[in-house]
């Protein structure tokens, strides 16, 4: 494994683990998360390690207008029971996506010093968020950074059953993506529409 070192560089891609990893260490400044962002590259650790940074050969991606909405889902976007707002509520976002119980095990993933970083990204219009509201309750919501016309989704959460479905929908269909990073395999994705694609492919949308 190769430790990053102060200057604000990643290695090779040529030199990522099987399982996705392409370097340790360094710190989750502006400048090295948007450097990453930009080179396909996140973060993705435990409280307590040094931090991981990844690069996965395979990338869950969507293409916008891939977008599955299945029956149950359009009546409840029919229903208008919720209220869909944006940068609204992004600390309450982000602290729901850190806190709250998760069946897949990935639900104390966000760290403290992850927590404030993307704060910081989001108060310089770097990290945005989707918050899902019942009445005056945040019940669901997502966060993630926008690289050129790009959104690297990070976490979502549901409070109450679909909401983070609501707001990942609400992010396809209403913002213009050409493409939106789910950054990993998830099943609660593909069925929305979402594949994986070559890390090459995904490069190359990248920076085009």
């Amino acid at each position: 494994m190769i430790w990053l070192k102060d200057t604000i560089e990643f290695p090779s891609y040529e030199s990522t683990s099987n399982d996705g990893i392409i370097a340790l260490g360094g710190d989750l400044s502006e400048e090295r998360l948007i450097h990453a962002y930009n080179n396909g590259i996140f973060p993705w650790y435990s409280e307590g390690d040094p931090i991981v940074w990844y690069c996965p050969h395979k990338r869950m991606v969507l293409f916008p207008e891939a977008i599955k909405v299945s029956k149950s889902m359009q009546k409840i976007m029919n229903n208008n029971n919720y209220t869909i707002t944006e940068n609204k509520a992004f600390s309450e976002v982000i602290y729901n996506c850190k806190t709250i119980d998760r069946k897949d095990g990935f639900g104390t993933w966000i760290t403290g010093e992850m927590e404030q970083a993307y704060i910081n990204l989001h108060q310089k219009g770097l990290a945005k968020s989707i918050e899902i509201w019942l009445g005056n309750e945040l019940v669901g919501g997502l966060y993630g950074l926008e690289i050129n016309n790009i959104f690297c989704g990070e976490s979502m959460f549901s409070k109450v059953s679909n909401t983070s479905k609501l707001a990942f929908i609400h992010l396809a269909k209403n913002k213009e993506y050409t493409l939106i990073d789910c950054q990993i395999y998830n099943q609660h994705l593909e069925r929305l529409g979402a594949k994986e694609i070559d890390r090459s492919t995904f490069l190359q949308i990248l920076k085009s």
